[in-house]
C-alpha cells in the first residue's frame, strides 16, 4: 500500500543505514536532504582521518543535523585505525589496569579524534560483564568479568567521550557477557541468575548521563520468554525506560543480524523494534545499499498504517533522535562541522614518528604498557630475549565485530626492536604437525616466541602450543586474548588485547625495554 510522504519522512527520521564506499552515494545524499536521521560508518568507509573528515562534511552538507555513528571501541574493534591497528588498547586492558582516571583520559582522547573527524555518536563502550570466558563475541571488548569494575569503567568511558562532545552508547543492553552464542548468527539466551549483575553497568551509565543505549539481540526469559530484547516492550519500555529511568535514545544493534531478522525479516524486525521502544534503527555492515534502506523505511511506514506500530510511538522516537542531533551539533564546538581532520600523526598518536610509537609516545601506549602482566616459570633467564627470535603466531578466525583486515601480533614490532627476527603466522588449517616441525627446525639456536589469541577457546591452538612447548620448554608464550592460564612456557606474557599498542608493549617486555 503506498504511504504518505509525511509518514515515509517520519520513518526515515529513525534510520541509520550503512553504505558502501568512501564518498556518499547519490541515494544517500538525496535521503539525507529529505530528513534521513543519520548513517552508520564501517571500516569500508574509512581510509584516514582526512578522508573521514571530508566524508562527514559531505554528509553534513546535505543535512546539518545528521548523526554520524561508528563502532570505535578501540582495541580489537576499531574503525578509525583499521588499516594499522588501534593506538589504544581495548576495554579489558583498561579494566586490568583499573585506573578510572586513565580510562576517562583514553576515552576523552578518543572522543577528540572522533569529533575532529565529524563523528557524533560512538557505539561504545561495551557495558557487558564478560561472565562467560568462552563468550564468542564479547571477551576483550568488556572491561572485565566483575560487575562493579565494569560499572566504574563504563562510567569513566562515558564521561570521557561525552566531555569531547561525542555521544557515548552503552551496549549491548541488557548485557551480552554471560552468553555463549554470537547474535550475528543466532539468539543468545541470558540466564536469569545473571541478569541483575549484567544490568549494573547500564544503571551506572544512565546515572552518568549516557546519551544512547544500544540493544542486544538477546533472549532474557526472566523478563520475556518469547522476544529478544531488541523486540521486547517488556525490556525496552518496561525495564530500560520505566524501571531504569533512561530518557535518551535507544538504538538497535545491527537490525540485519539473524537473531532478530531471521524470524521477521529486516523490515519487520525494524518496525517491531520501534514498537517495543527503540528510537533508532542501525543497519550494520552486512546490508549496505539503497534497497535495504528503502525496505526498512517502507516496512516501518506500513506497520503504522497496519496498526502494528502506533504513529505516536514513531513520532516520539523521531523526537528523541532529533534532540540527540541538536545536542551533538551544539556539543561539537564546531570541530565536526569544520571537518578539520586529526592532529598530525593520526589518531591517538601523541606525536609518534612515522607511525612507530617511541618511548612515552601516546596515551594509548602508556595504557597498554600498564596492562601487560608477566609470569616467569623458569629459573633460566629467558627474558629479555638474547637475540633475534623466531616468532610463531597462531591466528584464529575472529567474530564479525572485528575487521579481518586489522593487523595484530608481536612479530612485527619485535622485528623492529630485534632485527633478524623471523615471523610465521598459522591458521587452524595450516598448524599441522609437519608445519610446526619445520618451524621448530628453523628456530634451533634462537629464542622461540609463540603468540596466541584466546587459546582456551580453540582446541587447535592448544594442540599447537603443546607440540611446540614439548620440544621447546624454554619458549615464551604471549597471550593477546583472554589468558585462561598463565602457566604456559618458560615465561608467559598477557597483553589483554591485540591492538597495535598491545603488540608494541609486549615487544618491549620481550626485549627488556619495559
Amino acid at each position: 500500500m503506498p504511504q504518505s510522504g509525511d509518514l515515509l519522512r517520519l520513518a526515515d527520521a529513525v534510520l541509520f543505514p550503512g553504505f558502501a564506499g568512501r564518498t556518499p552515494p547519490d541515494w544517500l545524499r538525496r535521503r539525507l536532504g529529505e530528513g534521513l536521521a543519520g548513517v552508520a560508518l564501517f571500516s569500508r568507509n574509512i581510509a584516514d582521518p582526512g578522508q573521514l573528515a571530508g566524508l562527514t562534511a559531505a554528509l553534513r552538507a546535505e543535512n546539518p543535523l545528521v548523526l554520524v555513528g561508528t563502532d570505535e571501541e578501540s582495541g580489537e574493534v576499531t574503525r578509525l585505525e583499521v588499516a594499522d591497528g588501534s593506538s589504544r588498547p581495548g576495554a579489558y586492558a583498561l579494566g586490568v589496569v583499573d585506573d578510572e582516571a586513565l580510562t576517562e583520559a583514553v576515552a576523552r582522547d578518543l572522543g577528540a579524534d572522533l569529533a575532529r573527524a565529524g563523528i557524533t555518536i560512538d557505539f561504545a563502550p561495551s557495558a557487558d560483564v564478560n561472565a562467560n570466558p568462552d563468550n564468542p563475541v564479547i571477551g576483550l571488548r568488556a572491561f572485565g568479568s566483575e560487575p562493579e569494575l565494569v560499572a566504574r569503567h563504563t562510567r569513566a568511558f562515558v564521561r570521557g567521550l561525552q566531555a569531547a562532545g561525542v555521544a557515548a552508547c552503552a551496549k549491548h543492553f541488557p548485557g551480552h557477557g554471560d552468553t555463549s552464542v554470537d547474535s550475528h548468527h543466532g539468539v543468545p539466551v541470558v540466564a536469569g541468575d545473571g541478569v541483575e549483575d549484567a544490568l549494573l553497568p547500564f544503571r551506572e551509565a544512565i546515572k552518568e548521563g549516557v546519551r544512547t543505549v544500544m540493544t542486544g539481540h538477546l533472549l532474557v526469559p526472566s523478563y520475556d520468554a518469547e522476544l529478544p530484547a531488541t523486540l521486547s516492550p517488556k525490556l525496552l519500555t518496561g525495564l530500560l525506560r520505566e524501571e531504569l529511568g533512561f530518557d535518551g535514545v535507544i538504538v538497535t544493534d545491527g537490525i540485519e543480524m539473524a537473531a532478530v531478522s531471521g524470524a521477521y525479516g529486516i523490515g519487520g524486525a525494524a518496525a517491531r523494534a520501534i514498537a517495543a521502544g527503540a528510537d533508532a534503527i542501525c543497519v550494520g555492515g552486512e546490508r549496505a545499499d539503497e534497497a535495504t534502506a528503502v525496505e526498512i523505511r517502507d516496512a516501518i511506514a506500513a506497520a503504522v498504517a497496519g496498526g502494528l506500530l502506533p504513529e505516536e510511538r514513531l513520532a516520539d522516537a523521531a523526537r528523541r533522535v532529533r534532540e540527540l542531533a541538536t545536542w551533538a551539533a551544539a556539543s561539537s564546538g564546531g570541530s565536526a562541522a569544520a571537518g578539520t581532520g586529526s592532529r598530525d600523526g593520526g589518531p591517538g598518536s601523541g606525536g609518534s614518528r612515522d607511525g612507530v610509537p617511541g618511548p612515552g609516545d601516546g596515551l594509548g601506549l602508556v595504557a597498554a604498557r600498564r596492562a601487560v602482566q608477566v609470569t616467569r616459570r623458569s629459573a633460566a633467564p629467558v627474558l629479555p630475549l638474547s637475540g633475534p627470535a623466531s616468532v610463531v603466531e597462531l591466528a584464529p578466525e575472529m567474530n564479525l565485530a572485528i575487521d579481518k583486515g586489522t593487523p595484530w601480533g608481536v612479530g612485527e614490532p619485535l622485528s623492529r626492536l630485534l632485527p633478524g627476527t623471523t615471523v610465521a603466522r598459522l591458521t587452524a588449517a595450516e598448524a599441522t604437525g609437519a608445519a610446526l616441525e619445520r618451524l621448530l627446525g628453523a628456530a634451533i639456536g634462537r629464542p622461540l616466541v609463540v603468540v596466541v589469541r584466546d587459546a582456551h577457546r580453540y582446541a587447535w591452538q592448544g594442540e599447537a602450543l603443546r607440540h611446540l612447548l614439548s620440544a621447546r620448554p624454554d619458549a615464551v608464550v604471549v597471550e593477546m586474548g583472554l589468558p585462561a592460564r598463565a602457566d604456559l612456557g618458560a615465561a608467559h606474557v598477557s597483553t589483554y588485547g591485540s591492538a597495535r599498542v598491545c603488540g608494541q608493549a609486549a615487544a618491549e617486555v620481550l626485549t627488556g625495554r619495559l
